[in-house]
């Protein structure tokens, strides 16, 4: 995020662009005290005047976004960390801290001020127990809700037996009288359905024809993943997790995430000639994953198997044999390392260069070939056009970010407004649609493959014409990391599906204390009610498949 200096006086530091000490003023008799955190300052208020401070940050000061909450627990407190940027600044950052009573991990709920903090607290009261009073709906998100204890929390004990009763998936309606004029009806999609994604269970329920409420079930797929890299050390055990968020084709692009957060939490500078692999990497997986959304989402929206689908999986594979040939893998690439990258492009680099250049030459007739067959398709643009339909500042309530919310005209792309790699090297334009709706969120992924393959062909240009004496692929790193206890970051890069972030507190040894995952996924899904409710059933699967959710990433 944006650079940090040291003021006059040599106190706090100051990020470019944000006046820590107006945000103070506004703020007055809340803040007990300021932290000092990597990214951001941090404001610690009082449980009871959580919804009061972040209406003023909202409507105030302009933070119109929050990014992610984190909840953790200490000897002495429970805290929670809400992440506050803005859709039109990205370089303006600040975080509001919660402390709460150990005995009574109680606070306001956030939900009133921000809509996507409904899922986040959910997921914090669920994995560490903070209760958030006047949440509209607090209960587990991930966990059966007989489950004993909270798992990220200190005193979880792991060998408490846990039962799952059968009247927890009794019928919902068992005990309803028929109402032989009501035209009421609860649906269960999923979870072991085509139309889900992956291992998703959507609670429906139809008044009529038309969808009267939707509430997705998440949790099925759970594994742990932060508590998982809470027990690794930050040189060697963590990378190989990354790529299991989003499994499907995006795995470099979580690699960078990580990458991107231990590397500024440990002061560790990257070679010029890796950021430009990692761009051109990160780049193949952006189209790779972006091809396996449009061939999934025309399967859903008018079946067609044998030529969208399949021309699709056609072109996801050619580029999953040029990640083959640079990584060694296919899907689980693990080329990332701290401070660079793992091994140099193969050899012989003519060969390399020449495939993915027969890529990008062929792309443009391939994506005028998919327009034919999907946006100039009249039953693709029945089912799509004024469907699944979420505008811009209701986008932003939910968090939603990347394809999502630039179809409903948000210009807002980490790759430009928070650079890194080498990304502010190159010519590329951020894409965005104002349609806000299912076709619309298609569109900006067509033409981001496009954006994509303009970044490669640069990145080529550039390793090609490296001189070979100057080809670093990784600094010196230690081969201990160990950061200054108590030290917090939250960094983020702009996955295939939106911001991909992660927040880290380091307690001083080789492992984090706290890592948590800002999935783009888990909150583009939350935006499905917003997009589904007054349409009908054909409708709620199409915006469904339009957000391109991983159920990996949504509960990690």
């Amino acid at each position: 995020m944006s650079s940090q200096e040291k003021t006059p006086e040599g106190d706090l530091p100051q990020v470019e662009g944000v006046d820590y000490d107006a945000i103070e003023d506004l703020l007055g008799d809340r803040v007990i005290r300021r932290e000092t955190h990597l990214n951001a300052e941090g404001f610690v208020v009082r449980p009871d005047e959580v919804e009061e401070t972040l209406e003023l940050l909202r409507d105030e000061a302009g933070f119109d976004h929050l990014s992610m909450l984190t909840a953790q627990d200490y000897e002495d407190r429970y805290e929670s960390i809400y992440h506050l940027t803005k859709y039109d600044d990205r370089t303006q950052e600040v975080s509001v801290v919660v402390p709460t009573d150990p005995e009574n991990p109680a606070s306001e709920s956030a939900a009133s001020v921000y809509k996507t903090a409904e899922w986040h607290e959910r997921e914090a009261y669920d994995l560490v127990g903070v209760e958030y009073e006047g949440h509209p709906d607090l209960r587990r998100i991930l966990l059966p809700e007989t489950w004993q204890g909270h798992p990220l929390s200190s005193d979880y004990d792991q060998d408490k037996p846990q039962i799952v009763t059968l009247d927890e998936h009794v019928n919902p309606l068992a005990e309803s009288q028929e109402d032989s004029e009501s035209d009421t009806m609860f649906l269960n999609i999923g979870p072991h359905h085509p139309a889900t994604h992956g291992v998703l269970h959507v609670k429906t329920v139809l008044d009529g024809e038309q969808v009267a409420d939707v509430e997705p079930d998440i949790g099925y797929l759970h594994r742990c993943e932060e508590q998982m890299c809470q027990q690794g050390t930050y040189r060697h055990q963590i990378m190989p997790y990354p790529d299991r968020w989003d499994y499907a084709s995006a795995g470099l692009l979580n690699e960078w995430a990580y990458a991107r957060v231990a590397e500024d939490l440990n002061d560790i500078e990257v070679p010029e000639y890796a950021q430009i692999i990692r761009t051109m990497s990160a780049e193949l997986c952006r189209i790779a994953s972006h091809m396996l959304a449009l061939g999934t989402f025309c399967l859903d929206i008018y079946g067609d198997f044998t030529a969208i689908f399949m021309y699709a999986m056609r072109d996801r594979e050619k580029v999953q044999n040029i990640l083959e040939d640079l990584t060694g893998q296919r899907m689980m690439f693990n080329y990332f390392r701290l401070g660079g990258v793992v091994w140099d492009l193969p050899e012989p680099r003519e060969e390399f260069f020449e495939k993915v250049r027969d890529f990008m030459d062929d792309l443009p007739e391939t994506l005028e070939e998919y327009h034919d067959l999907i946006t100039g398709n009249e039953i693709f643009q029945k089912r799509t056009i004024d469907t699944g339909v979420i505008d811009a500042e209701t986008a932003k309530d939910y968090g939603c970010t990347g394809p999502v919310a630039r179809a409903s005209g948000i210009d807002y792309d980490l790759r430009r407004d928070d650079p890194y790699g080498y990304y502010d090297e190159l010519d590329w334009d951020v894409i965005t649609e104002d349609g806000c709706d299912n076709f619309a969120r298609l569109l900006v992924r067509m033409r981001e493959v496009e954006e994509s393959a303009k970044i490669i062909s640069q990145c080529v240009d550039l390793l090609e014409d490296w001189p070979e004496d100057e080809r670093n692929i990784q600094s010196n790193v230690p081969r201990t990391l160990k950061p200054d206890p108590d030290t917090e970051v939250y960094r983020a890069v702009e996955g295939a599906k939106g911001e991909l972030g992660i927040y880290i507190r380091s307690d001083g040894t080789d492992k984090p204390g706290r890592f948590k995952i800002r999935s783009p996924c888990f909150n583009n899904l939350h935006s499905l009610e917003a997009m589904a409710e007054g349409e009908y059933v054909p409708d709620l699967v199409a915006a469904l498949g339009s957000l391109d959710v991983i159920l990996g990433e949504v509960d990690r």
